[in-house]
């Protein structure tokens, strides 16, 4: 299979299995719904990345339109989150005075995502969206390709995935230590949580041409990836909770559990860290990349 073939059909998979939610995150009847399209909309993103030099779209499809469709879905994921965070992990442990503040709290969300949503319906009927989609549908049924998609996809599969690996490892948040977790440093671990993540949806593209290495390796991406998306969470809440309440506002049974489930997260991420900064751990990463399962 030529690095072409192989782009159109991820291409190919990834587009479908965006636009098959958009009815139903149209109709809001399921936010599992609007999760699933914004994951595709991103693997979308990830796969003209990665095959980018290989492949030649119409304007209407660049990446950058999709990254806007993608985060226009990603504000009202998140409120949905946020919301469901509240309801299911924090009101049902509280005294009462507490669920009282914390009702405020989500009613506030309640109404932000009722507009965000509105705005999401407005993205998805305009005709900047409808042009992707007809940009993609042209391109599918007869797509076109630079030079290099020619070239059996095995030769470059290296050249494919360490980019984003190398972007990954010389990343600064794996330098800060637990006890140097701060309100400052929580935007660069934040940032390390996106940087796994687009590289464990790369990888994930090539799942089928390595071993049981590889997939542990994406296991672990994920694993971490859910860590510092809990910790980036805990951060907005405590940012949501400062804006919403009233000041002087003393919820200390909500904190304390914020501060446990920290803790939590917290406890094996200097073990995590130390393991991608040691010089064997990333030299193992790079020579299973150069050692694919040829069949």
């Amino acid at each position: 299979m030529t690095l072409g073939e192989y782009a159109h059909r991820i291409v190919d998979e990834q587009y479908r299995q965006m636009v098959k939610h958009e009815k139903h995150v149209l109709a809001d009847t399921d936010p599992e719904h609007l999760h699933q399209m914004r994951v595709h909309s991103r693997r979308l993103y990830t796969a003209l990345q990665v095959f980018g030099a290989a492949i030649d779209l119409p304007k209407a499809a660049h990446s950058k339109r999709v990254r806007s469709l993608t985060k226009a879905l990603g504000k009202l994921r998140d409120l949905d989150v946020q919301i469901a965070t509240l309801q299911t992990d924090y009101h049902p442990h509280l005294s009462q005075p507490e669920q009282a503040y914390l009702e405020t709290v989500i009613a506030a969300l309640q109404q932000k995502r009722r507009k965000t949503l509105a705005g999401t319906r407005d993205i998805l009927s305009q005709s900047r969206y409808q042009d992707l989609k007809t940009a993609y549908e042209t391109w599918l049924s007869a797509p076109r390709f630079t030079p290099l998609a020619q070239i059996p996809i095995v030769t470059v599969l290296p050249d494919l995935l360490s980019p984003l690996l190398s972007t990954s490892l010389l990343h600064p948040g794996w330098l800060i230590a637990t006890e140097a977790l701060t309100e400052d440093t929580a935007p660069t671990l934040h940032d390390l949580r996106k940087a796994c993540k687009h590289v464990r949806y790369q990888a994930e593209f090539f799942v089928s041409f390595y071993g049981a290495q590889f997939k542990a390796w994406i296991a672990g991406l994920k694993s971490l990836q859910d860590s510092l998306g809990s910790l980036q969470d805990i951060q907005v809440l405590l940012e949501l909770l400062s804006d919403v309440l009233p000041k002087g506002t003393e919820l200390l049974e909500l904190r304390q559990m914020v501060q446990s489930n920290q803790q939590q997260i917290l406890a094996n991420w200097n073990q995590t860290r130390l393991q991608h900064l040691d010089p064997a751990s990333r030299y193992q990463l790079y020579e299973m990349l150069l050692q694919p399962v040829l069949e």
